[in-house]
């Protein structure tokens, strides 16, 4: 682990940028590691994660690890796993659920961050946000168009990226609205976590 990448995660956990801005203050939640093959690229963290430290300690989490096909201890491996929102602190609650996570965050860290992780072979972009940020104008119209179209990110991108909704319980709307996703996406995303895990495991062994 360098010097360089040791420093800027420790000037991102004592970051307070957004500090004025946040209605609970800072408190910069995520999971890294410069030998990670998996980008967790979420939105920001909830109240309860907040609270708790931990990224993604809530019912969003245990969704999006049966999504993955993975359990707790896989799912907090660094080594395996970096969880990266587009904003590390809670934004606060709005009128319908949680704001939208602060720009600044991205602006001055992200890809400074993404620089240090070489390792990565593969994106899952969770939201608009996190889409919008990795496939730039490559995203579709809406969250489901680009969703639907995840193969074209998948295959023509590096690391290759898999677009996904929100695992939020806010969400089971749209996830009886096309249940193809979970028919047809999420196979395929347990396919390449499930790779990727056993070559950790088998490095790990020798």
């Amino acid at each position: 682990m360098s010097d360089i990448f040791v420093q800027l995660i420790s000037d991102v956990r004592q970051c307070t940028l957004c500090q004025d801005s946040l209605a609970l203050g800072v408190n910069p939640v995520l999971q890294i590691s410069p030998s990670a093959k998996v980008i967790i690229a979420g939105q920001a963290p909830g109240l309860k994660v907040h609270k708790s430290g931990i990224p993604f300690d809530d019912k969003s989490g245990e969704r999006l690890r049966t999504w993955l096909g993975v359990d707790t201890a896989s799912f907090y491996n660094d080594e395996v796993f970096a969880i990266l929102p587009m904003a590390f602190c809670y934004p606060g609650k709005g009128k319908s659920g949680d704001l939208a996570p602060r720009p600044e965050c991205a602006i001055k860290w992200r890809k400074k961050i993404l620089e240090q992780l070489s390792q990565v072979e593969l994106i899952i972009a969770i939201g608009g946000y996190a889409q919008r940020w990795h496939l730039s104008d490559k995203s579709g119209k809406t969250l489901t168009d680009t969703v639907k179209h995840w193969q074209k990110y998948y295959v023509n991108s590096t690391p290759a990226v898999i677009p996904i909704p929100h695992p939020s319980p806010r969400n089971n709307i749209w996830l009886k609205k096309n249940p193809w996703f979970e028919k047809d996406v999420i196979p395929s995303l347990q396919s390449h976590i499930k790779r990727l895990t056993d070559s950790y495991n088998l490095s790990q062994a020798q």
